[in-house]
């Protein structure tokens, strides 16, 4: 039978799972991402969710309500934590150790048939994944207005984002992260405070556009879709993302082959995976590989005080190239 309902959404996925097969082996690690892929459905179903599909190392869940969703994912997040703690203090490998989650929530209308559902709330929730950063949960404008007002005052707006596939841009929702303990990192540790920047500038080859703090978030990966493009085969199409949080321009890694940070030319690398760093002074960012290697696509990037931003009208207005 057919139905056409009023649904939310939630896609969850596992990130690092590859490496448990290095670590452990085919058996084991079939067996921890399974047992781990079990506590995640499990906690859909305590709310309420319907498990429609499990995906490998994640899964698909509809509700009826937004509010049942958030709280799933909630537990999805402590449950994964959980697990990995109870890893660490039996001596489990590093690889277990390294598993994140992402999770992504939409709501809109879901046609039920045959067992799986369709739609666009559907193919958005799961196209947020590849925005989603370690152990962030990402939602729309939808879900979020449904949501209670205390879960609802801990999300912050990404703006609107190109999601691969759609035309139109969708407005987006951060999670504040309360899972990991981990703030973001910088090189040297915490910044001083400082005057607001301005902007923010990215160079790569003949691309240099300026991004006001009220543009931001700004996707940096190879799909022609994404704000600043870099067509190189080692970049993801999604492969990083810079939003405005804390005062700071964040950037979050979002890529399988990692994001690489240098601040000044002599500097130290640092290397992000499915990590966030703040951005300060100026630098280059190596997507795929280390700024080091001279075969890498390196994004220039500077951070814009006031009256630093006087740019020609193509450089901030032109499209992604």
């Amino acid at each position: 039978m057919t139905r056409i309902l009023e649904r939310t959404v939630l896609f969850a996925d596992l990130r690092g799972s590859t490496a448990l097969f290095e670590t452990l082996g085919n058996a084991e690690a079939t067996s921890v991402i399974t047992h781990t892929v079990g506590a995640l459905a499990d906690s859909a179903q305590a709310h309420g969710g319907h498990v429609v599909k499990t995906l490998g190392d994640g899964l698909m869940a509809v509700f009826d309500r937004p509010q049942h969703a958030f709280d799933a994912s909630e537990q999805m997040h402590d449950a994964l934590a959980r697990l990995v703690v109870r890893g660490g203090e039996r001596g489990a490998s590093s690889g277990l150790r390294g598993l994140r989650l992402q999770v992504g929530l939409a709501r809109g209308e879901v046609v039920e048939m045959a067992g799986d559902c369709y739609g666009d709330a559907v193919n958005i929730a799961a196209r947020l994944l590849q925005h989603a950063g370690d152990n962030e949960t990402l939602a729309t404008a939808e879900v979020v207005a449904g949501l209670g007002m205390a879960p609802r005052t801990r999300f912050r707006s990404l703006d609107r984002i190109h999601l691969r596939g759609r035309a139109e841009p969708v407005p987006v929702f951060l999670l504040d992260n309360t899972h990991t303990g981990e703030g973001t990192v910088t090189q040297f540790g915490d910044l001083p405070p400082a005057d607001e920047p301005e902007g923010l500038r990215l160079s790569w080859l003949d691309a240099n556009r300026v991004f006001r703090v009220a543009q931001l978030p700004v996707v940096l990966g190879r799909s022609p879709q994404a704000n600043f493009c870099v067509d190189d085969s080692r970049v993801s199409r999604s492969h990083a993302r810079i939003d405005w949080h804390g005062g700071a321009f964040q950037l979050t890694d979002l890529s399988f082959n990692g994001t690489y940070l240098r601040f000044g030319d002599d500097a130290e690398v640092l290397a992000l995976r499915r990590g966030t760093c703040a951005l300060h002074g100026s630098g280059s960012i190596g997507l795929g590989s280390s700024p080091q290697d001279l075969s890498a696509a390196v994004v220039r990037f500077e951070v814009l005080r006031h009256g630093m931003a006087r740019t020609p009208r193509t450089d901030a207005a032109s499209p992604a190239r």
